[in-house]
């Protein structure tokens, strides 16, 4: 039966910790990662985004930035970076950063790092910079191996430590809960509304061809 194929939908991110991000969403709402295109910053996916959303005229794709401090909210950085999305394009943005995404899950991001609940944002789209949040919270940690791995050295002059991505990647596929996150992330709620959406159009779609 058509409706009994697995979604696959290639995406457009960032990084490496994107990557793993929308792996686990996009499996949570039933579908699976085809290819992953970008990774390497913001501004190369933006140059490419038009190109993307064409691919997207025939097949379904995510495409997934940071708000970041470049604008107040996401609407505008929607509408500037792609006014007219294509019939199979979930454009989202992550309020400000991803990394706001995975605090949102304060129980597992808790239990990852080693450290209380309460120490955790219970609000982390408003954190002006989740990323450095995220580096505050692991230096907390009961855990040598996350402080020495996540956090930077003094006086490296880098705003992360050697492990820091690797280890946001182990948490969004093997520790992360979207379901519990969402509640305390409206923006990523939003995404997997979209991606949800997105999949069952394309199941019904397979289904008109039949």
């Amino acid at each position: 039966m058509a409706n009994e194929r697995s979604v696959v939908l290639n995406a457009a991110v960032e990084g490496s910790v994107d990557e793993a991000i929308l792996r686990r969403l996009v499996s949570h709402v039933g579908g699976g990662l085809g290819a992953t295109y970008g990774k390497r910053g913001k501004q190369h996916l933006r140059v490419r985004l038009a190109g993307y959303n064409s691919a997207a005229e025939h097949a379904p794709w995510i495409a997934l930035v940071d708000l970041d401090d470049d604008y107040d909210c996401a609407p505008p950085l929607r509408q500037e970076w792609l006014p007219n999305p294509a019939r199979w394009m979930c454009f989202r943005v992550a309020v400000r950063e991803v990394e706001a995404w995975l605090i949102a899950d304060h129980e597992g991001i808790a239990k990852y790092l080693s450290l209380s609940r309460a120490i955790v944002p219970r609000t982390s789209e408003d954190l002006v910079d989740p990323k450095r949040t995220m580096v505050d919270l692991a230096r907390r940690s009961r855990r040598r191996d996350i402080r020495e791995g996540m956090v930077p050295s003094a006086g490296s002059g880098r705003g992360v430590g050697p492990t820091y991505s690797s280890s946001l990647i182990e948490f969004a596929l093997e520790h992360w809960s979207p379901q519990r996150a969402q509640d305390r992330a409206d923006s990523l709620r939003r995404c997997i509304e979209r991606l949800g959406h997105l999949v069952e159009d394309v199941h019904a779609a397979w289904a008109h061809e039949l």
